[in-house]
């Protein structure tokens, strides 16, 4: 399971280290893409957890998955770590995820997240107390 926040800067090649803790569950080699939720930040899977995600999208009726298919697959990439930790993202991904000099990375469960420092804290502004008891009260606990 990942999880976790992290503060970490991006250098001027691309390259962001990632978490040691983060680096032992994603395995040596692993996919970085565009967020598809609706978010504008940076996934990282583990090619077991990617492969999941692809089988799910393919269970979309075809006109659907073919349109998610070519958002996620154009933005996607398989790394690995250098001998640093560090990985490199694309530059395609880090405008779209408006990555300039310093990120977030965050273990959300089964994969990571790699935010926009800024974009994050006011993500995060939207997480009050109340509104993730809102939909906590829906698991009934």
């Amino acid at each position: 399971m990942l999880y976790g926040g992290y503060d970490h800067s991006i250098d001027k090649k691309g390259r962001i280290a990632i978490p040691f803790k983060l680096r032992v569950e994603l395995g040596e080699s692993f996919m970085v893409c565009r967020g598809i939720f609706g978010k504008r930040c940076v996934c990282v899977y583990s090619m077991k957890q990617w492969e999941e995600l692809v089988n799910k999208i393919g269970s979309l009726p075809m006109a659907k998955s073919s349109v998610v298919k070519r958002f996620l697959y154009d933005g996607a990439f398989n790394v690995e770590f250098d001998s640093q930790g560090r990985i490199l993202l694309p530059l395609s991904l880090r405008e779209y995820a408006d990555l300039q000099s310093e990120a977030h990375i965050i273990g959300v469960d089964s994969n990571i997240e790699i935010w926009n420092k800024d974009l994050w804290a006011k993500e995060n502004m939207e997480y009050t107390p109340e509104a993730i008891a809102s939909i906590v009260n829906e698991l009934e606990i």
